[in-house]
């Protein structure tokens, strides 16, 4: 096991992973901007580093920086948390040429996966479902023109090195295409560095659901069933369950049987979360591989009692997984709603300090956070400032206990997202589960 772990990345991810690492024996270091140099998760770790000014470019996402943390403190692995680095191939290429150990899966795995055009080639090759699509990235507008008359419209155009959203574009009819094309081309080269582009059919109303794997250094691999992602806000997700309301126990074994297919075929090790998603007919279609922790996965945790965090640091030290796949058990349902730190009207920014911070408690709920009274909310990064769990037995108890502790969370001095997720939880398509990737797009404008 590893004896020393750098956790780069800040708030509440770092914090959980800090605490994992606590109860594995493992000492830790943070990292740390200027902003940051009081923040909870550094007061939580052994040791601490500043790597920079606030802005994230020159600090978390620093890489000679975060690598001379880690030499300095005589780390010997390295945990990406989400978002940041813990995408970046070359990060742990770096990692693995100079002997730290990177808690994710390989460079190889992450190239391999992050080019969502070589992922979707990968899974089809094995026969598996794939959204219908080009059949790798686009190489010109012509290659889109022909790829979206022999799928149909609506389509959307996404960035091959994507996430989060950007570098998509959906497209109703021809005569969009040719501009809708280079704004996505131009959107993916400013955020991602590569301008590289692929085409799917675009599904009107689907429900996003992903699975999580666990793969050891020795071929095995399980799932722990999955997320309905659907509640989501320009491709962020706001609300997430499991399971999900529409998955039965015959869908969660094909599903669960495709993902762990899917991330068998590209050797895929560590944690992963395989995403699909699921149209009116029941029909799933794959889309991608996210090659890190999730930010949604303690419902997962919750339903299942996997430690993922820590699960995924013995998978990184070369362990074999715990558990098998007949040993997952999935019990009651978990619901999560996260808490930005934006106006609920406007989903503008709302930075500033916390002036009072009190967290709501009981049985059946988790709050994953790293504020307090007195912390600030600064402008430089993601703003989501905590993650509500709730477990019940079933999923109306999960929603009532969310109900309860969204009324319990007080959070004084910025604006959050509170209110609305209790608009939400209120809403009758919501309380009987019909909802999709669009529900939110409906819900703020009735």
């Amino acid at each position: 096991m590893f004896k020393k772990v750098l956790v780069a990345n800040r708030g509440e991810i770092a914090l959980r992973v800090i605490r994992a690492c606590k109860e594995l024996g493992i000492k830790t270091v943070a990292i740390h901007s200027e902003a940051d140099a009081l923040a909870l998760h550094v007061r939580a770790a052994d040791e601490k580093v500043c790597v920079g000014p606030a802005e994230s470019a020159l600090s978390y996402r620093n890489i000679p920086n975060v690598l001379s943390a880690a030499e300095i403190t005589g780390v010997d692995a390295i945990h990406p948390g989400y978002g940041f680095l813990s995408e970046n191939a070359h990060f742990a290429e770096v990692c693995e040429s100079i002997g730290i150990k990177f808690i994710g899966p390989s460079s190889e795995n992450i190239a391999m996966m992050g080019d969502k055009a070589k992922a979707r080639e990968i899974v089809a090759k094995r026969g598996l479902p794939v959204t219908p699509g080009s059949p790798g990235e686009l190489r010109s507008e012509e290659d889109a023109v022909q790829a979206a008359q022999k799928i149909g419209f609506p389509v959307i155009i996404k960035a091959t090195a994507g996430g989060g959203g950007r570098g998509m574009r959906v497209v109703n009819k021809a005569d969009d295409l040719s501009r809708a094309f280079q704004a996505a081309q131009a959107e993916a080269k400013s955020t991602f560095g590569n301008d590289g582009v692929y085409l799917e059919r675009y599904f009107l109303e689907p429900r996003h659901i992903e699975v999580q794997i666990l793969a050891d250094q020795h071929g095995r691999v399980v799932h722990l069933g999955e997320r309905d992602c659907s509640i989501q806000r320009r491709h962020q997700k706001l609300v997430e369950e499991t399971p999900s309301p529409v998955v039965d126990d015959k869908l969660r074994r094909e599903i669960g049987r495709v993902a762990v297919e899917a991330v068998k075929a590209a050797h895929y090790r560590n944690v992963g979360t395989v995403e699909f998603l699921l149209d009116k007919d029941r029909q799933f279609y794959f889309m991608e591989v996210n090659t890190r922790i999730q930010v949604e996965h303690p419902i997962t945790e919750m339903v299942t009692g996997v430690d993922l965090i820590k699960e995924q640091i013995r998978l990184a030290a070369g362990h074999p997984l715990s558990i098998r796949q007949q040993d997952v058990i999935l019990t009651g349902h978990s619901l999560e709603c996260r808490i930005n730190a934006e106006d609920p009207d406007k989903f503008t920014p709302s930075p500033g300090v916390i002036t009072k911070y009190s967290s709501p408690g009981g049985f059946g709920i988790r709050v994953d956070s790293a504020m307090e009274s007195g912390s600030v909310v600064v402008p430089y990064y993601d703003s989501m400032i905590a993650k509500l769990i709730t477990h019940g037995r079933d999923r109306q108890e999960s929603v009532a206990r969310m109900k309860r502790a969204l009324g319990e969370f007080i959070i004084e001095g910025i604006k959050t997202t509170i209110p609305l997720h209790r608009r939400i939880l209120d809403d009758p398509d919501f309380q009987e589960g019909h909802v999709s990737t669009m529900f939110l797009e409906r819900f703020l404008t009735s």
